[in-house]
């Protein structure tokens, strides 16, 4: 058997500590503490990375297609789609799908409030998918009758507030153009994305009421959408999508329509980088202080095993891997720590947020197995390593003095 790991185990199972006690359970719940929070710290900053990510891509798609001029209000110029432009959008096994839509400003008055929106309209094979799962109240549009389809609309529950609507509720908009075109509305839907920047902004109706009031002709559109199946490849594709299109055309991946909410999102892992290194640097710290009293505690033993010839290295070894034991202990109370909030959190939602401040009403976590796998790995490797140094300690112990001292 190993010496040094016999010695270790010893050290570790039977004997009976004094002074260093205390000291050791604190290093282990630094230990513990510092990988419990380093997992929930990775989990919710993902989470929460995903599930903004989600709201915007849901509504807006992963990249928009716009006529390519100097237009910069808030309505887009018509185009029709080529012929090229529709095939490889169709035929690219990296796109998920395309819908169109067109948007036009206009002006919402109920209940003597009025409200500056942007209405957007699109067409029935539109996903409402995304809508649903943020459904407040009502229905999405139905645009099996066309006519009824081009009085129906959804709002965000942001303007209904504001306006004192409902569903069911009737009310006037003023579309902006010379001269002001007025239609009346009946509210389907109430939805509530959570993202100011969307629910202010926003209304859904048809496109087709769009092509009329602007005099398109048929089968011009304001704009695509393009949904890609993999986000990770978002850069690769819009690039692609650029090339591809047809010339007298634009497209903006989603990053850039709004670059303000996604440099917030990069943001954040800068903090998680910094807390990561703040945790790693706290249970280190509490594993050497640790290691250093149990070093001067037992200055007798190592006295005593240098003179019957065991070498500095073979008694670092021992310290090495009472030490390791120890971070042991808190990995694997930190994980159940971690993991058991992290679950907790993912099942009950139990820890709520101000959804006008962070998008979101709970925090939101999200569990990768190789995340939590590369800390516990991290962790390990990083405290034995550090730890080295502190071991070194026990060549200046001198086996006369600690014997005569016993």
């Amino acid at each position: 058997m190993n010496f040094s790991y016999f010695i270790a185990r010893r050290m570790a199972i039977k004997s009976q500590r004094t002074f260093s006690k205390l000291i050791v359970r604190i290093a282990i719940a630094g230990v513990m503490l510092s990988l419990a929070v380093m997992i929930l710290s990775v989990s919710v900053i993902k989470g929460f990375k995903t599930e903004i990510r989600e709201k915007v891509r849901g509504y807006i798609g992963d990249i928009q297609i716009f006529k390519y001029d100097l237009n910069g209000s808030y309505e887009n110029s018509p185009f029709r789609p080529d012929d090229s432009t529709l095939h490889y959008l169709r035929t690219n096994k990296r796109i998920e799908h395309f819908q169109y839509f067109a948007t036009k400003p206009a002006i919402m008055s109920a209940n003597n409030e009025i409200e500056g929106i942007n209405f957007k309209g699109v067409d029935k094979n539109y996903r409402f998918d995304f809508i649903k799962k943020h459904l407040v109240s009502g229905r999405t549009i139905d645009f099996r009758d066309s006519v009824k389809a081009n009085r129906e609309i959804m709002i965000s529950s942001y303007t209904a507030n504001r306006l004192k609507l409902k569903a069911g509720d009737e009310f006037i908009i003023y579309f902006v153009q010379d001269p002001p075109r007025r239609r009346k509305f009946e509210i389907v839907g109430v939805y509530n994305v959570g993202i100011e920047n969307i629910d202010k902004g926003f209304v859904l109706g048809s496109i087709s009421l769009v092509q009329r009031l602007n005099n398109w002709a048929p089968g011009e559109v304001g704009g695509i959408e393009v949904r890609v199946k993999d986000f990770a490849q978002l850069g690769p594709v819009s690039d692609q999508v650029y090339e591809k299109i047809d010339r007298n055309l634009r497209s903006y991946p989603l990053n850039r329509v709004y670059p303000g909410i996604f440099n917030w999102l990069d943001l954040l892992d800068v903090n998680t980088k910094v807390l990561l290194v703040l945790m790693m640097i706290v249970g280190v710290i509490n594993m050497i202080t640790a290691l250093l009293i149990m070093i001067l505690e037992r200055a007798n033993m190592i006295g005593l095993l240098k003179s019957m010839g065991a070498t500095d290295y073979t008694i670092m070894k021992i310290f090495l891997y009472n030490a390791a034991y120890l971070v042991l202990i808190g990995l694997f109370l930190g994980n159940i720590l971690g993991l058991g909030l992290g679950f907790l959190q993912l099942y009950t939602k139990a820890f709520t947020l101000n959804q006008t401040s962070y998008f979101l009403n709970y925090v939101p976590v999200e569990i990768h197995l190789t995340d939590v796998i590369g800390l516990n790995v991290a962790t390990i490797v990083i405290s034995l390593i550090v730890l080295i140094v502190p071991a070194m300690y026990v060549s200046r112990v001198s086996p006369l003095k600690a014997i005569r001292f016993k």
